[in-house]
């Protein structure tokens, strides 16, 4: 049953408490007002927290960070189906149909495992900032820029991503307030690594992205002539997303962990 009066926080991409992503997630019997749900998400502090309403059949939801309304975010949208599969509103033999402004998402339960369709976002090449090196350090091979905004640097090396210590103000600063990092992997466990920094919406590092695989997960097909892939999103929580790329379709899979849930008083 739906409730107004509970919140529920989820570490997504993660199979034990405190690694992965945190979200919050709220069930709703209705949308409500935007002030509400950004107060709400500025109130719970996480990098994101989603609202998840009825409509017909299917649900809306809705993705705030503490300072900004998003399109989408994958670790979110995990979430959200963990507690909906969990607390019984949707069975777990059956797909959860989200409507999201990024996109119309169908989810699965697959042992034990959510699977999450998403859009694929498409790429273009771009230049690479002279002042790269001076904000990053590191000089990517490539840059790219896809939908949603994002910019992706290619880099050398796992090494530079390991390695790399932003300045999360001169980023914004420089344009750059929304940028991942990737290279291919050096341990067997993953096809390649990632970082991804989103201080143009009030997250400096994002400990597991989602919804950045929408770019990363065709690009690295490509490079790499494989359709099933690895990702290891190397933040100091850490976590790791099973991809699949086909018919312009970005499948990623994940488990959850549910934190606790509260009771507010408002």
């Amino acid at each position: 049953m739906l409730n107004n009066s509970i919140i529920y926080q989820v570490d997504a991409f993660a199979e034990e408490a405190f690694k992965g992503n945190p979200a919050g997630v709220m069930l709703l019997k209705e949308e409500v007002s935007e002030a509400w749900m950004q107060n709400m998400a500025m109130e719970m502090n996480l990098s994101e927290t989603a609202f998840v309403f009825p409509k017909n059949d299917y649900f809306e939801i809705k993705y705030y960070t503490p300072t900004v309304e998003i399109p989408l975010c994958g670790h979110a949208t995990l979430a959200s189906a963990h507690i909906m599969y969990s607390v019984g509103l949707v069975p777990t033999d059956r797909p959860i149909h989200f409507k999201a402004k990024g996109g119309d998402l169908v989810i699965h339960y697959e042992n034990g495992f959510i699977a999450m369709e998403f859009p694929e976002y498409q790429v273009s090449a771009t230049e690479i900032p002279v002042n790269f090196e001076s904000l990053l350090g590191f000089m990517p091979k490539e840059m790219y820029k896809s939908e949603a905004n994002w910019f992706m640097a290619i880099a050398e090396n796992q090494k530079n991503i390991e390695n790399c210590s932003p300045n999360f103000e001169a980023l914004n600063a420089n344009g750059l307030g929304h940028l991942m990092i990737s290279a291919e992997a050096t341990h067997k466990e993953a096809d390649f690594v990632v970082r991804c920094f989103v201080p143009e919406s009030g997250i400096n590092e994002d400990p597991v992205t989602g919804s950045a695989h929408c770019a990363l997960t065709p690009l690295w097909a490509k490079k790499l002539n494989k359709n099933n892939l690895v990702s290891h999103q190397i933040s100091k929580r850490g976590g790791a997303l099973m991809l699949n790329y086909s018919n312009n379709k970005v499948k990623i899979k994940g488990k959850a962990i549910t934190v606790f849930k509260a009771d507010l008083s408002i």
